[in-house]
Parts: structure tokens; C-alpha cells; sequence
């Protein structure tokens, strides 16, 4: 028992926060103040956008943004992460709101914090990095198609119809809008949208979404555009935290979704901590302390009503672009915002949804990197088919199962590009001390293959059609110590491609088998015929002697006379 307590102490204890965490927050706080305050002006906007489009409401999104947000700043493996409601999560949430209700999604959420700290703690975030570039550019597409289509029915300035497919959803808010036009909900997110877009090139420094929803807040209270819906009223302060909401029953049909929530979570934190990392120099974000950070948030945040959080990719690059140096900064962006939730939730009630959909749809848009989606369409067709299918399904299926899909392409292909990298050549026997009338009849009766790349079950079949092709020989050689991977199938074909030879009447040599391989391919019983027969040779040289003396034991060729050297030179 003690062992055990030792274990699992000695695997959280490197989880935790730090000394040198808060040697950084004391190096240069007013800085991080600052940049905490700029970074809440921009999240607050996306909080409440974020909250609506989830179904939960803007409440929700602000609550997220406060709890998840502080907890992961203090817990997580980055310095200059900022987490709180994304629309890539949003996304997730919409179908499980319509199956299961706004208590579904909070018991979604704890549980999915639950599996994130199980993921920490068996060191799983190093894993992440192997998810390929065209995967993540692919999610990132559909994800901004997503998000975009999300605002339709806010923007036109209808009430969302039902559906659970964004595309369906799309559509018929279109047919709403043309029965009934809302021509000022239109304007409202246009003009938002579009000061966002052009302050970005203008001054990028400068927040203008909350400079372009106030204007819009203003403009529409004071000139009583009654067709602007409000986001109406909002609790001036965080809920009491409360377990209410689960239901031990409902965990097992929850399990699934949790899991896609823990899945994207883990997967959108550890990207946007990777994209920090990028924009600065020294910092390097802990991948497994980061799943510990965002499991905190996600089991700490459904307590207070919030929707499940991750790393904001967006949010956090403002975070390093106004000078940002620890997680002070992260810290004080989510005070800023519980600040804002206890004195101004009257004036934010105000706001029009339809400016919200505005600072969405200029969100969308500037996640798409044209330069970079160019680039990766242009570098192979490979890369440009996973970009594609992984974007295609995440707007018409899910985002776990455009990821799920995106991998097991880039995995196919990737194993097909390896496999074509494996070959089986004839080469010529070497001439040693043969005269060329010996050596001439030598290459009549044997033939040598030398197998160069991988032999494994993506390739290993092919091996085996080529090899039972041969023609009339006696004598077939196999050259491996050029195999740089061998599996079981390798193995096992290797063994069938020797039987159907020997049922032939071919002898079958093999030389220079690497000790590695050789554990293969005594596993599948492919070595013990060789070894036990004097088939298995150290060097080419020594099977080709030992193919010269099977030729002249069987009278295929002439016996050489007493004394005469069998010698070769040794390779």
C-alpha cells in the first residue's frame, strides 16, 4: 500500500505548480497585468458569443471563462496559455445539448476533466505531437466553417431553428430569414464583423471586437432597434458551486461524449500551448501538466454552471503579443472578467446578439490561414487529401470523428509511402575466385535477391508474389542485412515465399540476417528450417558457397578436383 500511495505521488508531485512558477509571476507583473487586462477585453465578447452559440447561454460562457480560466492558468504547463470557452468546443456541445440537456452537458464536462487528469497522470501529452500538420489544418478549416455557420441564425436575426447538423440548421434559418427579413440584425453583425476584420490590419494591437460591440450595444439602445435581441439578463455574480446537476445514473450514455470532450480538449490545449511556444523564445510548455491543468478546469467549471473549456488559441496569442511573460497574466484576465460578471452584468445584458455573431463570424474568418492552407494543398496530393477529408468531416460529422479520420488516412498513406520504399532486386552473383566459364554456369543455376527497406505487412505480400516468380533456378539467395524493419507478416510471407521455393525444388540460402530479425522470424518458426538444413549464412560469400556445393552434390555441376579452393574473399 505504501508503495503504491509512493507511486502515484511520485507521478502527480511533477504535475503540480512550482517555485519557479511564481519566481516568474513576481519578474515583471505590471506587464502581465496589462497584458491580462487586454486579453479580457478580447475574451469577454468571444465568453458570451461562445456561451450562446453552446446552448447553455452567455452566463455559462462567462463562468467558464472565469473558473477554467483561473484554474488552468495556476495548474497548467504553460506560462502564457489562456483557456476559456472555444468555438471548436462549442461545436461539440451543441449536439449534446439537444440530446441531453444543459445537466448533460456539465456531467459531460466533469467526467471529461476526469479523464484528462487520468491522461496526465499516464503521460500521455507527448503523444499529441504526433497528430500531422494536414490533420490540424484540415480541423482548424472545418472548425472556422463551423463556427461561421453557428451565427446564421443569431445574425439574420431569427430565432435558431431545431436541428442537430450546423448545415440543416443553416438552412433553415435562411428560410426563416426569407419569410421574415431582419434587415437590422444584418447590419448590426456586418458592421461588427467588418470593423473587427479591417482593425486588424489597421492596428492590430488594438481590441476592436469590444470597441465594435459597445458601438453597436450604444447604437442600438439609444436608437430603439427593437429587432436587435439583447442578450438579456445575466446573474451579477457565480453561481454557489453545486453538484446538482449529476445524475449517477445518466454516466454510462455520457461516457461517449465525455470522451470526445476530454479528446478535443487535450488535443486544442496542447496545440494552442505548442502555438505559444512558437511566438516566443525560452518558452516550453509542459504537455502532461497542461492535461492536469485543463482537467482541473473542466471538473472545477461545470460546479459553477460553465460549459467545458480548453486553451484558446486566440486568446492566447494576444496574451504573448502584449508582452505576456508568466501566468500572472492568465490569472489576472480571468479576474478582470469576474470583475466585469459582479459589477457590469446589467450593462453586458445589453448587448445584441446580433453583434455577438458578428465578433464570431470576423473570429472564424481569421482563423484561416489561406498562405498556410496554399502551402499544405500545394506540397503533396497526400497532404492536400488529408487537409480536405479531415475538413469535410469535421463540417458534416464531428470533430472526433474528422480527427479519428484524418489520422487513419494520414496513417494509410504514410504506411503506403513507407512500403513503397521497400524493394526486392536480383543482383549478380560475385565473381571470387571463379573462373568466368564457373562463374557463368554458377548464374545459370542460382539466383541472388537482395531485399533493401522495410518487410512488413504493408509490404510484405508484394515481396512474395516476386519471389515465387522466379523461374528455372536451383539455387535461390536472399541478401537481408539491408532489411531495416521486420514484422510478424514480413516473417510469416518470408517463410511461405521459401516453402512454395522448396516445394519447387529451389534451395533456398539466406545471408546476413540481423540479430533483431532474427527473433521475428523465430517467432513464426521461419528460422528453424534454415538453421537446422545449413541454410542460414553469416555472408553472401558463404552462401554462395554453399550453393556451389548443393549444385555439384546434385550433378548439376561438375565436382571441382581434389585440392581445388573453395575460397572466396570475405565481405
Amino acid at each position: 500500500m505504501t508503495r503504491c500511495l509512493g507511486r502515484a505521488r511520485g507521478r502527480i508531485a511533477p504535475l503540480l505548480p512550482g517555485r519557479g512558477d511564481l519566481v516568474d509571476m513576481r519578474r515583471d507583473p505590471r506587464r502581465d497585468m496589462v497584458a491580462g487586462l487586454t486579453v479580457a477585453i478580447v475574451a469577454l465578447p468571444l465568453a458570451l458569443g461562445f456561451g450562446v452559440s453552446s446552448g447553455l447561454g452567455a452566463e455559462a460562457g462567462l463562468a467558464t471563462a472565469v473558473v477554467a480560466g483561473a484554474v488552468a492558468a495556476l495548474f497548467g504547463g504553460s506560462n502564457l496559455q489562456v483557456s476559456g470557452p472555444t468555438g471548436a468546443m462549442t461545436v461539440v456541445l451543441v449536439p449534446i445539448v439537444g440530446q441531453y440537456g444543459p445537466t448533460g452537458v456539465l456531467t459531460v464536462g466533469l467526467m471529461a476533466g476526469v479523464l484528462l487528469l487520468a491522461l496526465a497522470v499516464l503521460r500521455a501529452g507527448t503523444y499529441m505531437q504526433y497528430v500531422p500538420a494536414p490533420v490540424v489544418e484540415g480541423f482548424t478549416l472545418g472548425i472556422a466553417c463551423v463556427i461561421g455557420l453557428q451565427q446564421v441564425p443569431n445574425a439574420l436575426g431569427v430565432p435558431k431553428p431545431e436541428g442537430d447538423r450546423v448545415v440543416v440548421v443553416t438552412w433553415r434559418a435562411v428560410e426563416e430569414f426569407a419569410r421574415t427579413p431582419n434587415w437590422t440584425a444584418v447590419g448590426i453583425t456586418v458592421s461588427v464583423a467588418a470593423v473587427m476584420l479591417a482593425g486588424a490590419r489597421w492596428r492590430p494591437t488594438v481590441p476592436f471586437s469590444i470597441v465594435a460591440v459597445i458601438a453597436a450595444t450604444v447604437v442600438a439602445h439609444t436608437a430603439g432597434l427593437h429587432a436587435a435581441q439583447p442578450i438579456g439578463d445575466l446573474p451579477s455574480g457565480l453561481p454557489a458551486p453545486s453538484l446538482a446537476f449529476l445524475d449517477l445514473g445518466s454516466l454510462g450514455s455520457l461516457l461517449a461524449p465525455a470522451v470526445a470532450v476530454a479528446a478535443l480538449a487535450a488535443l486544442e490545449s496542447l496545440l494552442s500551448a505548442s502555438v505559444a511556444d512558437g511566438m516566443t523564445v525560452g518558452q516550453r510548455h509542459d504537455a502532461d501538466r497542461e492535461l492536469f491543468g485543463q482537467g482541473l478546469a473542466n471538473i472545477a467549471a461545470p460546479l459553477f454552471g460553465g460549459v467545458p473549456a480548453t486553451g484558446a488559441i486566440a486568446r492566447t496569442a494576444v496574451n504573448v503579443r502584449t508582452g505576456a511573460g508568466s501566468r500572472l497574466a492568465a490569472l489576472a484576465h480571468a479576474a478582470v472578467l469576474a470583475m466585469i460578471v459582479f459589477a457590469a452584468a446589467p450593462l453586458v445584458s445589453k448587448i445584441p446578439l446580433a453583434a455577438l455573431a458578428g465578433v464570431l463570424l470576423a473570429t472564424a474568418i481569421r482563423m484561416v490561414e489561406v498562405g498556410s492552407l496554399k502551402a499544405m494543398a500545394r506540397s503533396t496530393r497526400s497532404d492536400a487529401l488529408i487537409l480536405t477529408l479531415t475538413a469535410a468531416a469535421t463540417l458534416v460529422l464531428d470533430l472526433v470523428y474528422a480527427v479519428i479520420i484524418g489520422l487513419a488516412v494520414a496513417g494509410a498513406l504514410a504506411l503506403r509511402a513507407v512500403a513503397k520504399q521497400a524493394r526486392l532486386d536480383q543482383v549478380p552473383l560475385d565473381r571470387g575466385d571463379h573462373s568466368a566459364e564457373e562463374h557463368a554456369l554458377l548464374a545459370e543455376h542460382i539466383v541472388a535477391y537482395r531485399i533493401d527497406g522495410p518487410l512488413f505487412f504493408a509490404a510484405a505480400h508484394r515481396f512474395l508474389l516476386e519471389l515465387t516468380d522466379v523461374a528455372d533456378v536451383r539455387v535461390v539467395i536472399l541478401r537481408m542485412s539491408r532489411v531495416s524493419t521486420m514484422d510478424a507478416t514480413g516473417a510469416l510471407v518470408l517463410k511461405d515465399a521459401a516453402q512454395k521455393l522448396t516445394r519447387r525444388g529451389i534451395l533456398v540460402l539466406a545471408s546476413g540476417i540481423r540479430p533483431d530479425h532474427r527473433r521475428v522470424l523465430d517467432s513464426v518458426g521461419a528460422l528453424e528450417p534454415l538453421r537446422h538444413e545449413g541454410r542460414d549464412h553469416a555472408t553472401t560469400p558463404d552462401a554462395i558457397r554453399a550453393a556451389r556445393d548443393h549444385l555439384e552434390r546434385t550433378g548439376v555441376l561438375p565436382a571441382r578436383p581434389a585440392g581445388a579452393s573453395h575460397e572466396e574473399p570475405a565481405r
